[in-house]
């Protein structure tokens, strides 16, 4: 007998801490729920500074204005890395200098969902800003991350040096906007209920049990007002 499907659109940024924790919750969440259910997980773009420039701005200076002090950042830094760190995840902030404009890495995942290998990358992505402090603004470091996913280094290079890819996002995004989405991580599930934030394991467990439930539930995020990072 065939299992139930899933759908879950995830919105979500590369630079965006609960984003990477709440892929590791999901995970949680899919893989006890794996013989109940079959999954098809798709990602979608979310920018949350599309202003700031290719060269980006010091890591540490942009979100400590952004945050109101240097001591907020430090306080925010630490209870998200503490947090990250009961997910599995070790995050090493300390080394990251730069806050880049993450439309290139966008595109790249876009490029990557056209092989099925969106998941992967994003996952190489956030591994590659938050744990081994890599600087996303150089071209090189994008193709970098990208074969490091499995994508095919000339496509990426040929993509980068063009303006594919770009429309698409864009496109996405605005849809996204469109649907109300103004912090991420969101989840879409089965294209009708949402979820927002970065929700511990059980609460997925039970959501995804429990989707006929249209009430809205909410985590903690990161939105375009950076109030949380």
């Amino acid at each position: 007998m065939a299992r139930p499907k899933i759908k879950i659109d995830i919105v979500s940024d590369v630079v965006c801490p609960w984003c990477y924790i709440g892929k590791r919750r999901l995970e949680k969440a899919v893989d006890e729920l794996k013989n109940d259910f079959d999954f098809e997980i798709k990602y979608h773009p979310f920018e949350l500074n599309p202003a700031i420039p290719k060269k980006g701005y010091n890591y540490k200076n942009y979100l400590s204005e952004k945050f109101g002090g240097d001591s907020r950042f430090e306080q925010l830094t630490k209870h998200v890395s503490n947090v990250a760190s009961e997910e599995g995840l070790l995050f090493n902030l300390d080394k990251q200098e730069k806050s880049p404009n993450t439309l290139d890495a966008h595109r790249i995942i876009w490029l990557a969902s056209q092989e099925n290998k969106d998941k992967e990358t994003v996952e190489v992505f956030f591994k590659a800003f938050f744990e081994e402090g890599v600087d996303l603004t150089t071209e090189e470091n994008l193709i970098k991350v990208a074969v490091k996913a499995g994508l095919d280094e000339a496509k990426v290079k040929a993509m980068l040096k063009s303006d594919t890819g770009i429309r698409e996002v864009e496109e996405a995004e605005e849809h996204n906007r469109n649907m109300g989405v103004t912090g991420v991580p969101f989840y879409i599930i089965n294209d009708k209920y949402g979820l927002t934030g970065a929700q511990p394991a059980e609460v997925f467990v039970n959501a995804l049990k429990q989707i006929s439930n249209e009430a809205p539930v909410t985590g903690e995020s990161c939105d375009v007002d950076g109030e949380n990072c």
